[in-house]
């Protein structure tokens, strides 16, 4: 009975991770969007940009460590 438990909690915090991962991108892309576009980025706005990114990929790491695979992940 626990077992059963064990794979459905895997399967949720799974599909919670994949969901952070997608929010995650979004916002470093969309970060690095506005840097491309503005004139002179100050400093907290790049420091931001790579906090986000460094966010990113230990998601990415996880995701891999876990064996998560994104369906339609380009």
């Amino acid at each position: 009975m626990f077992w059963r438990r064990k794979g459905w909690l895997k399967k949720q915090f799974d599909q919670q991770l994949v969901e952070q991962l997608e929010a995650m991108r979004n916002e470093w892309m969309k970060q690095k969007d506005l840097i491309e576009k503005s004139i002179e980025p100050s400093e907290e706005v790049l420091i931001d940009v790579k906090i986000t990114e460094a966010k990113y990929f230990f998601l990415i790491r996880e995701a891999k460590r876990r064996r998560i695979t994104l369906k339609g992940a380009k």
